[in-house]
């Protein structure tokens, strides 16, 4: 954990040259580890999603329990969206009107029927407690290496982080290969730099889910949040 206080600064504008879009979906149910099958499907759609660096697919994420049902480990496990899941993409506005083409299509995820209904422009958040639940880790998962490496990297994108706490490491199938990624936390952010840092990100494979920051109110979920993700 990496944690300095310090005092919070605030600015009142939200500059909407990246957004996200939230989609409503019918879809029965879907992979656990349904990151690639969803970036294939959508890439069939979006080519771009892939290759521009301020775009990306945020993972379809459901509640972890209730009314008995407990989220499952296994990555071929099935979890099963409800009416008020969303999937969600960051775009650049330059491709805004692109993505908004996406209602009525039926995308195939891995062998699951995913119908793209409504959307919503949303701008990013002003909140300076912001989560990513994959981000990359190229070292191989220790924790106070990833954390340096991640101060690293914010640095490269001029943000100074004053807190910062990551969560039990957890793969992704891409192909082949298993990526290793951490949860992350930040707070205490400038408004600047929270915003900077959604339009940025951190790290490869947006079109995965992984390096995609969103807001949080709460440190306490956060920690929690932080604390059970499964490997």
């Amino acid at each position: 954990m990496y944690w300095e206080e310090g005092k919070q600064e605030q600015i009142l504008t939200v500059p909407d040259d990246v957004v996200d879009i939230s989609y409503r979906i019918q879809c029965r149910a879907l992979p656990v580890d349904h990151a690639e099958a969803l970036a294939e499907a959508l890439l069939a759609k979006l080519d771009w999603l892939a290759a521009d660096p301020q775009a990306g697919v945020h993972s379809i994420h459901v509640a972890d329990s209730g009314n008995g049902w407990m989220r499952p480990d296994s990555p071929n496990d099935l979890i099963y969206p409800s009416r008020r899941t969303r999937l969600t993409l960051r775009v650049p506005q330059a491709r805004v009107d692109e993505a908004l083409q996406l209602p009525g299509t039926v995308l195939d995820v891995a062998g699951n029927s995913l119908e793209i209904g409504e959307a919503s422009v949303r701008p990013l958040s002003t909140l300076t407690t912001l989560f990513a639940r994959y981000v990359v880790a190229e070292d191989g998962g220790d924790e106070g290496v990833f954390l340096e490496s991640m101060a690293t990297e914010l640095g490269d994108l001029g943000i100074r982080p004053r807190k910062m706490m990551c969560g039990i490491s957890k793969t992704i199938r891409y192909g082949d290969a298993k990526i290793r990624t951490r949860s992350l936390m930040l707070a205490d952010l400038s408004v600047d730099d929270s915003i900077r840092l959604q339009q940025q990100g951190l790290g490869p494979y947006r079109h995965l889910g992984c390096g995609l920051f969103i807001p949080h109110k709460d440190i306490k979920q956060v920690r929690a949040a932080a604390s059970t993700e499964t490997k």
